[in-house]
């Protein structure tokens, strides 16, 4: 029996990778714009040096990157970088296909869900609600909310508990399989892994369930309740 699903964020409802390769693309080149001298391609490396490093939720981003390449941050370009960053990244978020058509279908079957996120607090509601998925999910659990990252049982056993909802009766959904379905197997919950988002070159995610489709995601939840009910 599935009655409640835990959803990643980023890679898993919306192609976060795609929007932040927009978004890094548009402020190097209002950067550049703004009196940055720097070759385009280089710079665009740079900062995903630093993201690979520091995680690509670091809000600190172009100052690093000014730092180190000027020696000082220059407002005039710090402003110029955060701004093309922001308008690429509201025309770049976008769910996948048939996101929405799956939470709806969930949600007629009375199935409980939250989200779960490493992404700051405010930053995951941003896109949560920026995505209209907010009437999905009541509860949103970050890092900040616990004090730990995937694949630290603490997220996940905050989403149990918000949830009311045992492990055995619960699936995570994520596409990272080091992070989401490694720190949900801890906690004995059944697990789903969103191919589809995958950015790692997985080979084995080690998950119950694979997803080339989010879609797929209700037929396992009615395929599971069924049997269930009949045993």
């Amino acid at each position: 029996m599935i009655r409640a699903v835990i959803f990643d964020i980023d890679n898993t409802l919306t192609d976060f990778m795609r929007m932040k390769r927009a978004a890094v693309d548009s402020a190097v080149d209002a950067m550049i714009g703004a009196g940055l001298k720097a070759e385009k391609a280089a710079m665009i490396e740079k900062i995903f040096d630093i993201y690979w490093k520091d995680g690509v939720e670091d809000q600190k981003i172009f100052d690093k990157v000014l730092l180190k390449e000027l020696g000082r941050i220059d407002y005039k370009i710090l402003a110029a970088g955060i701004l093309g960053y922001r308008r690429a990244k509201a025309g770049a978020m976008a769910l996948y296909p048939r996101v929405e058509m799956t939470l709806i279908e969930l949600t007629r079957m009375g199935v409980k869900m939250a989200a779960l996120s490493d992404a700051p607090r405010l930053e995951a509601w941003l896109r949560i609600v920026g995505l209209g998925l907010h009437h999905f999910f009541e509860h949103v659990v970050t890092a900040q909310d616990v004090g730990a990252l995937k694949p630290s049982p603490e997220p996940f056993r905050k989403a149990l508990e918000l949830l009311e909802s045992p492990p055995k009766e619960t699936l995570m959904v994520g596409d990272w399989a080091e992070r989401d379905i490694a720190g949900a197997k801890r906690l004995h919950i059944r697990t789903g892994w969103a191919k589809y988002g995958d950015t790692h070159e997985t080979l084995e995610s080690g998950a119950e369930f694979v997803l080339e489709d989010i879609h797929q995601l209700v037929d396992i939840v009615r395929a599971e309740n069924l049997r269930q009910a009949a045993t």
